[in-house]
């Protein structure tokens, strides 16, 4: 495979893009997706994100891990990315993209460069792919803030879904959006046009900001 594979079954550290360090147990491993265990939760993490892994030196005591994976296909053997998305699909999770903030909700449609994702802070989303860290399934039947599942319904949204991120944001073209959570001023504003992957916004004080759309992590309206 990639020579990871001697690490299954072991505990590990691994660490991934923002100089983020989870420790656990490694339970699965595909071409693109890893799976751990950290003794409370399972958390997928892309392989597009791992800077590094090891074997742990120290030994630490974890609770035994369940035998059937929380986001899981029996029919299917192998572990990839856009399956994992598929079968976590309505499913409560919480995922990280951007920032010190992670997102509560669920996927609603899997694209082929980015998700389509129910948050009730954020409400629809549009999350890229390539910028997704990771991801950990709810335990317990417990929903997003404790919602009752009346005010969270698990349906797919019913905003019409183009197939890339680019075409996704087009739709939005002379309308408010607000760009990674708005964890930047300039990346809320009027989506003023977008032209060989460079977004222009218009800020509030009506001054145009480019962007670079592959830099670009969530979009969501105000």
């Amino acid at each position: 495979m990639n020579g990871l594979e001697k690490f299954i079954g072991k505990e590990v550290e691994l660490e991934i893009s923002g100089k983020t360090i989870f420790n656990g147990i490694l339970i699965d491993l595909g071409l693109d997706m890893t799976v751990i265990f950290d003794g409370k939760k399972f958390l997928y993490i892309p392989l597009i994100h791992l800077h590094s892994i090891k074997e742990k030196i120290e030994i630490e005591i974890f609770e035994k891990p369940p035998q059937i994976l929380p986001i899981q296909n029996p029919t299917e053997t192998n572990l990839s990315y856009r399956k994992t998305l598929n079968n976590a699909k309505g499913q409560f999770l919480e995922i990280f993209v951007t920032g010190n903030r992670s997102i509560h909700g669920y996927i609603t449609s899997v694209m082929n460069d980015y998700i389509v994702f129910y948050s009730p802070v954020y409400k629809t989303m549009f999350i890229s792919m390539q910028h997704l860290k990771w991801l950990t399934p709810y335990y317990n039947q417990l929903t997003p803030y404790t919602l009752s599942k009346e005010n969270l319904p698990v349906v797919p949204s019913s905003i019409p879904i183009l197939r890339t991120f680019e075409e996704q944001l087009q739709k939005y073209v002379g309308k408010l959006v607000v760009f990674d959570m708005g964890d930047n001023p300039d990346k809320v504003g009027l989506l003023s046009s977008i032209s060989n992957n460079i977004v222009q916004l218009i800020t509030a004080g009506g001054e145009p900001v480019f962007w670079k759309l592959l830099h670009l992590k969530t979009v969501h309206l105000p």
